[in-house]
């Protein structure tokens, strides 16, 4: 079963993808900053859900 900080390290990213192509769209330079900032939450909350089930497979 994947853990939750994968789950949820993916759903930020895609949101972030989504907000960065809306402010892409609508020229809002915050909105893409924002979104590449939630991108790259996403990734570091992805990877420590894929060490912590590294961890727990071992075990």
């Amino acid at each position: 079963m994947a853990d939750h900080d994968r789950i949820e390290g993916a759903a930020k990213n895609i949101g972030g993808k989504v907000k960065e192509g809306v402010g892409k769209v609508t020229g809002d330079e915050k909105l893409k900053a924002e979104g590449r900032a939630e991108q790259v939450e996403g990734k570091v909350q992805n990877t420590v859900g894929g060490i912590k089930d590294a961890i727990n497979d071992k075990h």
